[in-house]
Formats: C-alpha cells, sequence, structure tokens
C-alpha cells in the first residue's frame, strides 16, 4: 500500500475518532499502540483490523518480525508525522493496531478460574493496574460490575501492559453476578470438598 501521508486521509480520521468513547461502542473497535501491547494482542490471538506504521520508527527487529504475521491488506504505512499524530504519548514507538473488541459471558469461565470482582471502577489507570496485579498472583478472571470506567480506555490498555489480551473479562450487573456466582457454587459443593466461589453481597 502507498504510505499516507497526510492526516485528511479518510482512515487516518477513522483511527484518530477511536479516541472518542462513542466511536469505540459503536464500532466495537479500540487502539493498541505500542510495540508491546501490539505484540501481546496478536500473540494472544485477537483480531486486528489494520496495523499502521511508520517505517522510519520502527528500528527493532522485533516490531519488524511482528509485521510479518500480517497479511499485507492488514498493513499500513504511514509517514512519521501522521504516526506522531496518532499517537497518544510523545516519542511513539511507530506501530498501532485497530484491533475488535470481545466479549466474553459467564459460560466462558472454567470450573478452576480464580476470579476479582470489581463494582464500577472509575479510574482506568487503577483498572490497568489491578489486572497487572492478577496476572503476578495468578487469577484468571476479572468481573467488571455495574458499569464504570470503560475496558477499552487507552489508559486501561496502557497500564495493564498487555495482560488485558490474555485474560477473560465479564461485564455485567452486579445482581446477574451474584445469581451466577450462587448457581456456581452450589453445582461446585456437589463435586469438591470446598467451595471455589466466594458470595459477599
Amino acid at each position: 500500500m502507498d504510505t499516507i501521508t497526510s492526516t485528511s486521509n479518510s482512515l487516518i480520521k477513522q483511527v484518530r475518532a477511536l479516541r472518542n468513547k462513542k466511536t469505540r461502542v459503536e464500532s466495537k473497535t479500540f487502539l493498541v499502540e505500542g510495540i508491546h501491547h501490539v505484540g501481546e494482542a496478536t500473540q494472544a490471538g485477537w483480531d486486528i483490523d489494520v496495523i499502521l506504521y511508520a517505517p522510519e520508527l520502527l528500528t527493532s527487529q522485533f516490531a519488524k518480525d511482528l509485521l510479518t504475521q500480517f497479511a499485507k491488506n492488514k498493513l499500513q504505512p504511514v509517514s512519521e508525522s501522521v504516526m506522531e499524530a496518532l499517537a497518544d504519548k510523545e516519542n511513539p514507538q511507530g506501530i498501532l493496531a485497530v484491533a475488535k473488541q470481545k466479549t466474553f459471558k459467564f459460560e466462558n469461565i472454567k470450573n478452576t478460574a480464580r476470579a476479582v470482582a470489581l463494582v464500577s471502577p472509575q479510574d482506568p489507570g487503577n483498572l490497568g493496574t489491578m489486572l497487572r496485579t492478577m496476572d503476578a498472583v495468578n487469577i484468571d478472571t476479572l468481573f467488571l460490575l455495574d458499569g464504570g470506567v470503560e475496558l477499552y480506555h487507552p489508559t486501561v490498555i496502557r497500564a495493564s501492559m498487555g495482560t488485558l489480551f490474555w485474560k477473560p473479562i465479564i461485564q455485567s450487573s452486579f445482581d446477574e453476578f451474584i445469581a451466577w456466582a450462587k448457581i456456581k457454587t452450589s453445582n461446585s459443593s456437589a463435586h469438591q470438598p470446598k467451595r471455589i466461589w466466594t458470595i459477599t453481597p
């Protein structure tokens, strides 16, 4: 593909619009920025719509190898100035992806899962940090209850350091979670000597 050199390009406008929550919600896509994060999303098997990259900024072999994992029709080169306009921070690493959001359901949770439930968290940085902490202590699943901060907020993605891409995250109401957890506890207790779910209303 030809290199995009103008921020007036229609694709660039669409990508920039994903900085807005309304656009992310309506399109069910989000931005993944930086070599590490794009690499984690790719390795975890998330669907990628397009990769935008600035050849002048991609100096690491890992980044160059990462590009080879995508079909050519998903790779869009852009100029350094366009990448700087798209980036959420100074000194961009030269690559970002538009990825499809995932929806996990209660039935996706394994019987052996260890989980954390957060009720209406408000700070995107804290949510990303929580995901990293979960990874450090081998907690598999996160429940986000009664709304709160948007899961695909750029700060959540960045603060999670890629751990978001590896864990099922269920978004539901508190009441739905309690109803499901009670059933899960009842079913588990019939087969195991101790409960694996603890309900705290």
